[in-house]
């Protein structure tokens, strides 16, 4: 059989969720295979890097360049038809200040336009939070489309908000996905239709079935405080730290602080909500019954990271890499429509949508 390979190379790569769900994708029509090989990467945490060179290119240390994407020479990056790059999004978050443009992070994504401008790959796939809409009053997101589009020979994009409890994955996380497909090759993917949307996968299931094995890795239960122990009894499943049966002495004294997620129980038959990669007391993450945070492992479930895929670095880093990343299975699903478009196959599709900073859609 024939085959068609895309180079893959990544920026912003994380612990390689975008990458696993890329070189998991294979797609063949009548005698072709198309499929996905990473050749090169770049993030700039040191256990990342490591986490990432062991599950991704199997050990090999060569082609990832752990580094600040500022120092990157472009031009020396081996040669790819795919470029992949869920840039930082701490400054468009919802759940911080949203500084967008103005902050640290906010201009990096010119940094995949910039490898774009001189590798003119065949298509890419960029990830974001949801938050990235609104930022900058709505401005930032024009912007960042404007300059995707136009970058390298120019591109036809497709953008989206994807709910990925919707696909399969057994979380609440809500992420803006843009593909862009070389105006060139002629072709406009379609975002595929969800899957779970009337059956989502419970984070019982994803945590339970099957059974996490005793020797498995990242598995470190955490040490919980007496009086951490003491308000999650009070504390039932689905249920946060404002709960009205916490009693008084349990409750957090901390001024105009809400956020759903502090303390909060996973509900068994419910996608859990959003695993976050940093924050702390209260953020972990907490199982429906025993009275303590999710191991790194049961993280890594909820964002569909098979067991034998293995972290590198300390728990707390460990759990900003699986809280960072974007799930797998998900990814996959997205990137299999890519190739189908690319092989001529039709499947079933719906019209994309995102919202903007007035909440209508578009």
């Amino acid at each position: 059989m024939k085959q068609v390979v895309f180079k893959l190379a990544e920026l912003f790569c994380g612990p390689g969720g975008l990458s696993l769900g890329a070189i998991k994708s294979r797609i063949s029509n009548k005698d072709t295979l198309y499929k996905i090989e990473s050749v090169w990467a770049n993030d700039i945490d040191d256990n990342t890097c490591k986490t990432y060179i062991r599950n991704i290119h199997n050990g090999n240390s060569a082609n990832v360049v752990c580094a600040p994407v500022e120092t990157i020479n472009f031009k020396k990056v081996p040669k790819f038809d795919v470029l992949a790059f869920g840039f930082p999004c701490n400054d468009f978050s919802i759940v911080g200040k949203q500084k967008g443009f103005n902050g640290k992070y906010g201009p990096l994504y010119t940094y995949g336009v910039k490898a774009m401008n001189i590798h003119n790959p065949k298509w890419f796939i960029a990830e974001n939070v949801s938050g990235l809409q609104s930022a900058n009053n709505g401005e930032a997101f024009k912007k960042i489309l404007e300059d995707l589009r136009s970058a390298g020979e120019g591109y036809n994009l497709t953008t989206h908000l994807y709910k990925f409890e919707h696909y399969g994955v057994p979380q609440t996380r809500h992420r803006v996905v843009i593909i862009g497909i070389r105006k060139d090759l002629g072709f406009d993917v379609k975002v595929p239709s969800p899957t779970t949307v009337d059956k989502p996968i419970s984070a019982k299931e994803a945590i339970e079935n099957p059974p996490i094995m005793g020797d498995a890795y990242n598995n470190e239960k955490t040490r919980q405080s007496r009086t951490v122990i003491e308000r999650l009894k009070y504390i039932p499943p689905g249920k946060n730290v404002w709960y009205k049966g916490v009693p008084e002495n349990l409750r957090l004294k901390v001024k105009g602080a809400r956020m759903s997620q502090i303390y909060k129980r996973l509900h068994p038959n419910k996608p859990s909500y959003t695993i976050t990669g940093s924050g702390g007391g209260g953020t972990h993450g907490y199982h429906w019954q025993e009275n303590r945070a999710l191991t790194n492992r049961e993280r890594a479930r909820i964002q569909t990271f098979p067991d034998d895929f293995i972290f590198e670095g300390s728990k707390e880093n460990v759990r900003k890499q699986i809280g960072m990343a974007v799930p797998p299975s998900g990814a996959q699903i997205i990137i299999e429509a890519v190739l189908k478009t690319f092989a001529g196959i039709s499947y079933d599709w719906i019209a994309p949508k995102t919202t903007n900073n007035n909440g209508k859609k578009s």
